[in-house]
């Protein structure tokens, strides 16, 4: 008997952003969803538009597993993670003593296959991912203010910051020509309400 995905299952019991006040809850199942499906757009941008050599495939697999760990660390909040780099670094190697735990928890033929994507993979998919994950996050902070919420006010002007400060083209285009829509109440997402991603772009995005 193997536990991984049993392990897997529990993400939707991790809860995100525990040190603060949130309209609608949001937990870690939730949350990769999401990044994967914002990695593999990233990863589309990439290749259609910039010509990389990257796979969205692939990056939307590292984003499903990219906080697998946390079924075992638990949601450590940002401002906690980065305190001091001896903590950062301790947490880290938390993380990684937890990735093994996981592999261990799978059986032996599917080891190499899963080792990268417990440790975060490498390469462009990984750093897409690491993208995708600041995008989510501003999105979660743009539905909270939407919903009337201050409490995500300082995180959401702190995490775009981090967004641009990537100078990621594949993340410009989709904060320019994606994100506005997360704005939008679902009548306006059904009649087209959204603006259209020159005039972002001309604007300075979301």
């Amino acid at each position: 008997m193997y536990d991984f995905y049993a392990y897997m299952a529990r993400m939707k019991l991790i809860r995100r952003w525990s040190l603060m006040r949130s309209v609608q809850p949001e937990n870690d199942a939730e949350h990769s969803l999401q990044v994967a499906m914002i990695a593999h757009a990233l990863a589309l941008i990439g290749r259609e538009r910039y010509g990389r050599e990257v796979s969205p495939e692939r990056a939307a697999l590292l984003a499903v597993y990219h906080d697998a760990t946390e079924v075992l660390t638990g949601d450590l909040p940002t401002p906690v993670k980065y305190h001091s780099p001896g903590l950062r670094d301790a947490y880290r190697r938390i993380e990684d003593d937890a990735a093994g735990r996981l592999l261990r928890a799978l059986p032996e033929d599917f080891r190499k296959e899963m080792a990268p994507l417990l440790a975060g993979g490498d390469g462009p998919e990984a750093a897409l991912v690491k993208a995708a994950d600041r995008i989510s996050a501003y999105v979660k902070c743009l539905e909270e203010q939407q919903a009337g919420n201050r409490e995500f006010d300082e995180a959401a002007r702190t995490i775009r910051e981090s967004i641009d400060r990537m100078e990621l083209p594949e993340a410009a285009d989709f904060m320019a020509e994606f994100v506005p829509a997360f704005r939008l109440t679902l009548d306006e997402i059904g009649r087209g309400g959204s603006t259209e991603p020159h005039d972002e772009k001309r604007n300075g995005g979301a």
